[in-house]
């Protein structure tokens, strides 16, 4: 069963209306956990890394501590983005195909499919989908979905198609 439907994410948008959370800290330096990606996933994040735009949905690029090819960060508080991250558990779960879990919603933005995520706080998590390696983006509280999400997810849409190829990725990231 194919959970990633190709829906407009014009679709989601009423669902996304909560605010969306990520992992920055209330200082002015965010910090975040390294992924330990395999060999093959780490050469894509790499590569990702590479492509990042300098700004996104307005916001200047400023990666998180510790630095790393696996992350990076824009704003303040910081919009992060995690690649090599292990497949999320919701991914798999039936319930998200069929539309009947509203913690987690399955769409597409500009040619890259993301399941988005209702973390325990109410704010929102995105995870890329049918890509070789998972990608997560975080959006700090106070940035809307609807406002922030649909920029930062078409802001990155074009680097993640041009370095992370369609395909499975590996269940550990």
């Amino acid at each position: 069963m194919n959970i990633f439907r190709h829906r407009p994410f014009g679709l989601l948008a009423p669902a996304l209306l909560i605010a969306v959370a990520g992992c920055s800290s209330a200082d002015d330096s965010a910090t975040v956990a390294v992924p330990s990606p395999d060999a093959k996933t780490a050469t894509v994040c790499r590569k990702l890394h590479r492509v990042l735009p300098h700004t996104l949905d307005g916001h200047g690029r400023d990666d998180p501590e510790p630095r790393s090819a696996y992350t990076a960060g824009w704003g303040n508080p910081a919009i992060i983005l995690r690649c090599g991250v292990v497949r999320p558990p919701k991914m798999i779960d039936p319930k998200v195909a069929e539309g009947g879990d509203p913690d987690a919603i399955a769409g597409g933005v500009n040619g890259v499919d993301w399941l988005m995520e209702k973390q325990g706080d109410g704010t929102w998590r995105f995870t890329t989908a049918g890509r070789e390696a998972y990608v997560q983006v975080s959006l700090p509280k106070g940035m809307s979905a609807q406002d922030a999400g649909t920029g930062v997810l078409t802001d990155l849409a074009d680097a993640v198609k041009k370095a992370i190829p369609q395909g499975i990725a590996s269940m550990r990231g």
